[in-house]
This record gives structure tokens, sequence and C-alpha cells, in this order.
């Protein structure tokens, strides 16, 4: 071992001050190897700041010199010639217990982002922004190691935490990389598992806080919150032939999508086992081949974007690049989507760019300022929900939310993005009184920046993924939700029909001898349906906080109950529109959906309950097989009233056509629980018709009141057409009936 040499710190004392209290934004101007001259003779002088550390060794080639001690808080220097000093040089550290270990100097390393990604990434054109922020491997000089990279401009210092440094500050401050305020530093030999944050002492008023990584890929289990490490490439796909068949698929708008909405954490526990959640894995053997059974075509899953509380059913999301660790690593969401793609379904998840929660480690106040928020709260902060709003008019955050639906539309495979609560990010004034809002630039209540984001998500997506697809859950009359953007649309491939479901869940909720005074309620949503292409939601918030579980929601005994919810998913299912159920509905649950349990699904037990799924199945499948039912949702060819004006029967008529106008069925529902014998409607043919599906059979539960499987429509004019039909229509049912070729 070559001698120690002994000198005085090199750095003056404000730098060294600097460092060992964790202020300097200069640390690799000041850290690594640096030239200076000692004894008129040019050298390397090479610092680390190792608190923990007993004693510092400079190893290089042959040569180990002891480094010194120049401040008590762990700051040591030593020095090389330049001739002998090599540049991959390594630290070999004893710590106060004995424990040696050698480790690569971060601070030998230059910078890693390139200007050209820094200006991409200051004017929000980077479509690929996870690429360069969060925690990367990455090669230089052939060592492999982490890059890490985090924008926080109001930072006066940033440091990467972990168990690798024991979670202190000022081991490994980063490299403020001007003027974007974007901080980075590469550690080499960092292996995958390792939990890291970010530290960030801000420039007003020195306020030091932990943060999580915005672009962190894995979290750990709640309630911790730090990210972790990890390689995405763990997973190797096996959908190619799904993904190829979804391009040029027109998004589905002329084919059937019935959508089975899912929250991972309470379709199905483990009660043997604590009542566990089933993990990503047990999920692909287990829901897949429900849903695929059932006839459904794709599932939605309420956001799986890492969150802290559970109770907010993911809708407050801290980790926006990192499927929740409550069901397993990133791989395994992976092999969950294949698994679906394998079996021809679909997947959407629930995207929430509307806002966030205000969680110490997360997004608020980040670099001790509204950085992703704005600083008014009459703008910033949201008020149903104790959130805060994103600032889309920063290049930087639009940026962060663009990439995001990239990300999981490509890193993740997905089908289709579903925005939450989209009313909220088009208003200014969104519950808000008067007062508590900021008007626009020409006065107006609309959010212009808000406006622009969602259209440019639309394009980049719908650009970069052909066949995916976005949903607007949007309330209100917003007009050309989902026409492009070209035509002054927001540009979605669908919005939920927010109105068709009040509506008939309010027209069900009535005891049936009142419905004739509420005939509208069931009719209206026809006058509307072309407006934009729409998809029928039953959704989980349908279910919630009061508003009692769809079975209960029905009025009567338990056999009306059952029949009124058969007839009303009927309904459903022949209404132009796709479909979205929440998970349980077909089960006819009893009690409001629970996130924290188990569906009931002990209540197949029960005919009833059997008979409900029956139904919905029978009807999922008969909505895959006919065209009628599903070609021309978006073309008022494909719908016509036979009957829409019968309010002193609550009987509702008419008829779903597919392309080829020969195609079609004729549908009748019947909302009071009297039956309707020799009723008699208009049909276009003569002929046989047969009765493909009624509400009422005693497979579902039903009276097993019909037409014995077939009805005979004579040349007796009705309702404006040549020929008609006389039906037993029964109680409480829907029937669907096709003419026989």
């Amino acid at each position: 071992m070559a001698p120690s040499r002994t000198h005085t710190c090199t750095l003056s004392e404000s730098q060294v001050q600097s460092l060992v209290t964790a202020t300097s934004a200069d640390a690799f101007g000041l850290l690594g190897p640096h030239p200076i001259t000692l004894d008129d003779r040019p050298q390397i002088i090479v610092r680390t700041l190792q608190p923990a550390a007993r004693r510092v060794d400079l190893v290089t080639g042959s040569h180990t010199i002891e480094m010194e001690r120049c401040h008590p808080a762990g700051l040591f220097e030593g020095a090389q010639d330049e001739n002998v000093l090599d540049s991959s040089y390594r630290l070999r550290i004893t710590y106060h217990d004995g424990h040696v270990v050698e480790i690569d100097d971060p601070y030998r390393y230059g910078r890693v982002l390139t200007d050209f990604d820094l200006h991409l990434l200051r004017e929000g054109t980077h479509a690929r922004a996870f690429d360069k922020f969060g925690a990367h491997r990455i090669t230089l000089r052939s060592t492999t190691g982490v890059h890490f990279a985090v924008w926080a401009p109001n930072a006066e210092r940033v440091s990467l935490l972990g168990d690798f440094n024991g979670w202190d500050g000022r081991v490994h401050p980063m490299r403020l990389l001007l003027p974007n305020g974007i901080w980075e530093i590469f550690i080499p030999d960092l292996p995958d598992g390792e939990r890291y944050k970010f530290e960030i002492r801000s420039r007003h008023g020195g306020v030091v806080s932990q943060k999580t990584d915005p672009y962190g890929f894995f979290f750990e289990l709640p309630p911790a919150s730090a990210s972790i490490v990890w390689d995405l490439c763990r997973h190797q796909w096996g959908d190619e032939v799904w993904m190829q068949s979804r391009i040029g698929q027109n998004h589905w708008i002329d084919r059937p999508m019935a959508i089975y909405e899912v929250h991972l954490g309470s379709w199905r526990r483990v009660p043997e086992r604590g009542n566990r959640y089933l993990t990503y894995r047990e999920l692909a053997e287990q829901l897949v081949p429900y849903v695929k059974e059932m006839g459904y075509t794709h599932i939605e899953l309420l956001p799986v974007m890492e969150h802290p509380f559970s109770g907010s059913w993911g809708y407050q999301v801290i980790g926006f690049f990192a499927p929740t660790s409550r069901f397993g690593p990133p791989e395994d969401f992976k092999a969950f989507v294949d698994e679906c793609h394998r079996h021809e379904i679909g997947v959407i998840v629930d995207w929430v760019p509307g806002h966030f929660p205000k969680d110490a480690h997360g997004l608020a106040r980040f670099d001790g300022t509204a950085l992703y928020e704005h600083e008014d709260p009459r703008q910033g902060e949201h008020m149903d929900w104790g959130t805060l709003i994103f600032n889309y008019g920063r290049h930087e955050v639009r940026n962060f939310l663009l990439s995001n639906a990239l990300f999981w539309l490509e890193e993740y495979h997905v089908d289709g993005l579903r925005v939450d609560a989209v009313a909220s990010m088009l208003y200014l004034d969104y519950s808000r009184r008067a007062g508590e809002w900021v008007p626009n630039q020409y006065g107006g209540r609309e959010n212009l920046e808000a406006i622009d984001f969602l259209r440019q998500l639309n394009v980049l997506t719908h650009g970069s993924h052909p066949g995916s697809i976005t949903v607007a859950e949007e309330s209100t009359a917003w007009p050309g939700v989902s026409r492009p953007v070209h035509v002054g649309g927001l540009g979605f491939t669908y919005k939920w029909n927010m109105g068709w479901m009040h509506d008939v869940l309010e027209y069900v909720a009535k005891d049936p001898v009142h419905r004739r005074w509420a005939h509208n309620d069931v009719t209206f949503s026809m006058l509307y349906a072309y407006t934009e292409n729409f998809i029928l939601p039953f959704s989980h918030d349908e279910v919630v906080h009061g508003k009692r579980a769809m079975l209960d929601k029905m009025p009567g005994d338990i056999w009306q109950k059952c029949a009124t919810l058969r007839a009303l998913y009927g309904f459903m299912f022949a209404h132009p529109g796709k479909k979205l159920m929440f998970m349980g509905d077909e089960l006819g649950q009893w009690q409001e959906w629970n996130y924290d349990a188990s569906l009931d699904w002990h209540l197949l037990e029960h005919q009833w309950h059997a008979g409900i799924r029956r139904w919905v199945q029978d009807l999922l499948a008969l909505y895959r097989r006919e065209p009628a039912l599903h070609q021309q949702d978006v073309d008022p060819a494909g719908f016509e009233w036979i009957d829409c004006c019968d309010n002193e029967n609550s009987v509702f008529s008419f008829a779903r056509r597919a392309r080829d106008p020969r195609d079609y069925l004729v549908i009748v529902l019947n909302f009071t629980p009297v039956p309707r014998l020799d009723y008699r409607i208009g049909v276009p043919d003569e002929g046989i018709y047969r009765e493909l599906l009624n509400s009422d059979s005693a497979l579902y539960g039903g009276s097993d009141m019909g037409n014995a499987g077939t009805v005979w429509a004579a040349p007796e004019p009705a309702h404006g057409r040549p020929a008609s039909l006389r039906l037993t229509v029964p109680p409480l049912g829907c029937l669907m009936l096709k003419p026989s070729r």
C-alpha cells in the first residue's frame, strides 16, 4: 500500500460546508476526480463524501492510497499523479463495524442526458419521457449501472436516497442540468430491487422533503412508499397475433364490445389465507377464463397504477408509471394482460389525469413549489375529492401525462384508456361556487389548456397505436367528445352515456304503477343516441355510497326484483351503444360493492342469482352473434321504434338492424308485472319469427310465459308496417325475436 498523502482540504470552507450540510447544487463540481496542481505537479484529486466510513482507500490499478478525512462529517480526499490514477479507479470503504466494500465512484462519470433530450423535454414534445426520467439500467464506459433523472427546477439540491447509501442525502447529490431544472446521477453496479427516493431541498425556505419517483416503475407495498429499481424486460410477450389484429379494426365501432369492469382487489379474495388479494397471475388463471366463459369482449380495470390509499379504489394515483405492487411485480401484470390477449379479450385501464393526492411523498409541491399543480387553489385544488389538479398549461406537466398514456399502451400492451372525470377537467368552475374559480383568458368557464391536452392525448394515442381506444367519462352535454379533433371534437373513441344510465335507473326504481308517467325516461335517449359514440355503463359508481346494489334498486318482492333486473339488462343489450357492466352486476348482488371484500359468489347457489347470470351470459352470446345488435350502433339506420308511445301499458317495442336491411331483430319490453296477452305490434315482414331470448324463461328464474319459441306474423298492418305479431309479452319481461329466412 502506498503511503497516504497528508494535506489540508483543497476546497474552501464554504464548499466543504455545502457538501456536509447537503446544500450544494454543484456536487459534481466538487466530488469525484478533478485536476489540481500540488507541489508544482499536475495531479488528480478525488473527493468522496462517506459519512458512515471509518476509512476510505483510493484503488487504481496496483496502487492503493488511504484518503485523508478532511471533515468529521466524512469528506475524504486523495491525490495521485495524472499518469498513475486510472480513470476506472474504485473506492474501498471501511465502515466502523469493520465491514469493507469496494465501489465504483458515481462522480467520475459525465452527464447522460443530451442537449437534444433536454430540448424536447423542455418544450413538452418528448413523447417517450419515460425513457429519460426515472431509473434506467444503462452502460457507460463498459460499466453497467442505473441512471436516475428527475425534474425539480425549484430545488436547491436533489439527492438520491436508498438502502445503498443508508438513506443519507449527503452521499449522492445529483447533477443539475440547466436550464431545464433536471437532475441526474448514474450509480454503477446497482442491482434490481434497490429501494430509492429523491431528497429535495427547496430553494424556497430550504424545506427538505423525500419524494417517490414520479416515473418510478415499481413501488413498495403500501403503506411503504419507496420506488424500486426494476427491469421491465422480464416478460416475453406472446400476444403478437392479437396486437396485429387490433390494427385497422376501426376501434370496434361496428363490432360487439361488451366490457366487464373489474376492481382487482375485490373480484375474488382468498379467505383461507387471511382474505388476501389474488395475485396478477392468479387473476390470469381465474378472472380471464371467467370473462371468456361469460362472453365479454373486454376487461376494464379500475386504476391499477400505484396508489397509497386502497379506499380511493385506485383513483388517487402516486405512481403513474407503476402497476400496483398489491398484486405482484410489473412482469406479472404483463402476464395478466398477455393472458387476456391470448383469450381474445381486450384490456382497458382507468386513467386519472384529472387530479392527484396530496400525500407528502407524491407530486404535491414536489420541489417545494406548485410544480405539477397550480399555485392558486381556485385552479389547483379539487374541492370534492381533496386532491390537486394538474397544470395542463405547463409543457413538462403535459409531457408527463401524455408520455404516461403512451407508456401503458406500449409497455403493457393495454388496448385502451378510460379517462376518469373528464367533466372536472373541462370546466374551470366544476363543483365551485361564484368567486371560487378563475375564468379563462376570454372570461369563460372552459379550461382551454385541458381541452388542448385532451385533444393532444387522443391524436397521439390513436396515431401511435392504431386500434387502441380512449373512453371519456364525461357527464355533461359538452359537444363532440367522441368526434375527431380535426372537426373540432375532443377526439375520444367513445363517451360513457351517463344520461341514459341515470334515466333508466330512475325509471326502473319506480313502482311499476307509476312508470306510465315516466315513459320518457326510457325513450329520451334515442333523441341524442347518435350525437356521440356511446358506451352504456352500469359502473361501479352506481353500486356504492348508498345507491344500493343493482338488484336492490328494483322495487317489489324477490321475483319482481329479479325479473325487472333481467328486463333492464335486456334493454341495455338491445339499445344502441357498447356495453359496460361492473363485476357482480351479473350475479344480482344484494349488497353494495365493498372494495375490501370479495364478491358474493355463494349467491350462485340460489336459482334467482344463477338465473340472472345465465341471462347475462345468453345476452352476451346473442349480442356477439347478431350483427343487428352491434353493427350500426352509430348509424340511425340501425334502430327504429315500432311503438314508443304505449305508456299506459309501459311497453316498448323497437327493431335493431344490421347493415343488411333484411337482417333485423324485434325487441319488446314490458315494465309492469301484468302479462300482455295478444299484444299486437307491427313488423316489416310476414312469416315466422323465432323467439331468440325470453327473460321470463324458467332457465333464468322466470314464470315461463312466452310464445313457445315461435310466433306467426300475419299480413295485418299495424304501426305503419305491413304485417303484425300477436304476442304474449311476459310480466316484467324482455323478448327478442328474429324473422326466419
